[in-house]
């Protein structure tokens, strides 16, 4: 079975747990390194003749174009990660909207293409901002992935259908792609789908995880990480026990497991693996006023 894998194309000092530590106000000043790192990431997929979906920040698109063109000229699939890096559950509507579109004008103004899947950082959103998804098709996106099924004290709903789906919004129907996650009993839904559950975990418990989904549930799994994750050399800027832990922890050994993932269970890109539940929309974007 095809999984879908997914790379959200951010800076080192962009995540959350790194934002509470050092803010927001310095990041034109810090060094840029998002450009070798994603660069890796392509030599590594094209030794596998893996094609990827890659959700790109807003903010990277108008500094780093040229790293936006080259993984749209390796053929992977290019998509939004919001403009600035905020999470949708701290947004009004009507922010949420600008920053949306501010981030599609900048990657399509990089590489050309107006992306039509959405993922929101630090997957944001939650049961009080699902107005986020009518939001999202009011702006063209036809495709969502931006809600993890599991309890965690930043996002997640927990009880939400695991296994991607189309969602009703008074705009239309938008189809959501939930991280990979796998039951473990009626109460009990773990983490398998990426990020710092594969850097922190052992390799055999993401594997057995796959394939669980795979060959049991018969599903595909969405499996995410980001371009900094595979990057030993990145300032450490997260501070505090938990957050340099979540932030750090695996990083050494990242790029290897990825290798290893890629070769043991075949992805690609989103619209490879759901086809014409994500296709690209008939209609250029849409440009009524902001949602209240």
């Amino acid at each position: 079975m095809l999984n879908a894998l997914t790379i959200d194309v951010e800076e080192y000092f962009h995540p959350q747990e790194i934002q509470d530590s050092v803010g927001t106000e310095n990041w034109d000043s810090r060094p840029s390194r998002v450009e070798g790192q994603v660069f890796e990431i392509l030599e590594l997929l094209a030794k596998r003749n893996v094609r990827a979906t890659f959700f790109i920040l807003g903010w990277v698109a108008e500094r780093q174009p040229r790293c936006v063109r080259a993984i749209a000229s390796a053929g992977h699939e290019i998509a939004c990660h919001s403009y600035s890096h905020q999470m949708v559950s701290r947004l009004t509507p009507s922010a949420f909207r600008r920053d949306t579109l501010r981030a599609v004008k900048a990657i399509a103004d990089a590489c050309g293409v107006s992306p039509w899947m959405y993922r929101a950082p630090s997957y944001s959103i939650t049961r009080n901002s699902l107005w986020a998804l009518e939001v999202l098709l009011e702006c063209g996106f036809t495709c969502d992935s931006s809600i993890y099924p599991i309890s965690h004290d930043r996002y997640g709903i927990p009880g939400f259908k695991r296994q991607a789906h189309f969602i009703q919004t008074p705009s239309g129907p938008i189809f959501e792609i939930p991280a990979a996650t796998v039951r473990i009993s009626n109460n009990c839904v773990m983490p398998i789908g990426g990020g710092g559950y594969l850097r922190l975990l052992p390799y055999r418990y993401t594997s057995a995880g796959i394939r669980r989904l795979n060959n049991v549930e018969q599903l595909p799994a969405c499996i995410y990480f980001h371009p900094w994750e595979i990057d030993r050399d990145q300032p450490r800027l997260a501070s505090g026990t938990v957050s340099r832990l979540r932030t750090y922890a695996g990083i050494k050994g990242m790029a290897g497991k990825l290798d290893r993932l890629i070769a043991d269970f075949p992805f690609s890109t989103i619209g490879d693996v759901y086809g014409p539940a994500v296709a690209k929309p008939a209609l250029p974007f849409l440009t009524h006023s902001p949602v209240a």
